[in-house]
């Protein structure tokens, strides 16, 4: 997506939002954190994790991976629990500075697709976890039900998110992270179904951005 298509207007932080796609965070140790989307509003940053997948998802937020299943229980593959996966996105973020460090954030996992939650429990707090049809309404109940965040350097805000969208755009920088959590992969033996969602990079379907992007202009 191009970088041109995003508006980064500061005042859009309050009381509006602006949102960034495929944000590609550099870490410490130089390797990058792949985060699907991050919008700002008044109340701090949302951070999304979106997944495509078809079938029955089972799941809890203590559990390392996730189930999923098909064809009425005679297909099970697991799937690496996405409220942990977007923890860390959010960790990552909080490194960035002590304002992102006391900056407000909320997780919502997006999942696309022909999919049904069966069993999901011990949700965290400012965990979301939604369908498409539920993306305005989730939005809107995080901003309306959250006190204003105090943000101390709007422009940090809107820099580091730029400089991540641009990363996002680096076939370099895209390559290298593949390359490097294949290897974590390797490394750790991890044997994923052949859906699984821990490793995979699909991107945000067309009907999820045009959602998203429908949000932003709204608010």
């Amino acid at each position: 997506m191009a970088i041109s298509s995003i508006k980064l207007s500061l005042d859009l932080l309050d009381p509006n939002a602006f949102s960034m796609m495929y944000l590609y965070l550099k870490k410490r140790n130089g390797s990058y954190s792949q985060i699907d989307l991050v919008m700002a509003t008044s109340v701090g940053l949302i951070v999304f994790e979106v997944k495509d997948y078809v079938g029955w998802i089972f799941g809890s937020g203590n559990s390392t991976y996730w189930t999923q299943v098909l064809a009425y229980g005679k297909e099970k593959y697991r799937l690496y629990n996405p409220i942990i996966q977007n923890r860390r996105h959010i960790e990552e973020l909080r490194k960035v500075s002590p304002q992102f460090e006391r900056t407000p954030m909320f997780s919502v996992i997006l999942f696309y697709g022909d999919c049904e939650f069966k069993k999901l429990n011990s949700i965290p707090e400012n965990v979301y976890i939604i369908r498409p049809n539920e993306l305005n309404r989730t939005i809107d109940l995080i901003t309306s039900q959250n006190p204003p965040a105090n943000y101390s350097n709007k422009r940090e805000i809107a820099t580091v998110l730029r400089e991540a969208a641009t990363n996002g755009g680096s076939e370099e920088v895209q390559q290298g992270h593949v390359n490097y959590v294949k290897a974590i992969k390797d490394q750790s033996g991890a044997r994923d179904g052949r859906i699984s969602g821990g490793f995979n990079f699909n991107p945000i379907p067309r009907s999820v951005r045009k959602t998203l992007r429908w949000l932003r202009n709204l608010r």
